[in-house]
């Protein structure tokens, strides 16, 4: 049976998000074909129908990963003015909830250990990707009018990353939690937004 080109991308999508939450979960190394298109509700041989090996399939899925971050940031910053903005960012990114969801949360803080074992293009998408990010974050600090914000943008990225990732290795999640409110609350006073934790 033939598929039409809407359905395929559907059937594509459902691979992405597949491997995805994969990926957060277990590494990009430590993924089968096979495991992602059972998890997709799919069989391993529609698999070749999307990607040519399991390398395409990583690189493609950390293009998808960024652009669901890229997204979210935009929808959580849209219409609002630039300190609001940043707070809310902020405050999402350093959630106990985004700690929680491995499987959903940012790409790079899921990913960054493992640039070591990636391919060059596996490598390359993330570094696009988190350029990506930074140039978003970046404009949002330029509209805050604050000083340096290409510099500044590389240290809130830098911070926040690293808590959600310190925070997600803890064994008490109360540890985690402390984790990502005292980031949180350092980076709103560096901002000059305010502190109501």
């Amino acid at each position: 049976m033939r598929y039409d080109n809407q359905h395929k991308q559907q059937t594509r999508l459902r691979v992405l998000e597949a491997a995805a939450e994969a990926i957060r979960a277990e590494g990009p190394e430590r993924i089968s074909v096979a495991a992602v298109m059972a998890r997709a509700g799919l069989t391993h041989g529609g698999f070749y129908a999307h990607f040519d090996s399991k390398e395409m399939l990583v690189a493609a899925t950390i293009d998808f990963m960024f652009d669901r971050d890229e997204a979210k940031f935009i929808e959580t910053t849209k219409d609002r003015s630039a300190p609001e903005a940043l707070a809310v960012y902020i405050d999402f990114y350093l959630s106990i909830g985004h700690c929680g969801s491995r499987g959903r949360g940012c790409a790079m803080a899921s990913l960054v250990s493992e640039l070591p074992h990636l391919n060059a293009s596996a490598r390359e998408r993330f570094t696009q990707g988190s350029q990506r990010l930074h140039e978003r974050l970046m404009e949002v600090l330029e509209r805050a009018d604050v000083d340096d914000a290409r510099s500044l943008a590389l240290t809130l990225r830098s911070a926040m990353v690293g808590a959600l990732a310190m925070a997600r290795a803890q064994s008490d999640p109360a540890d985690g939690d402390t984790i990502l409110q005292a980031t949180r609350v350092d980076l709103l006073r560096r901002l000059g937004i305010g502190t109501d934790a």
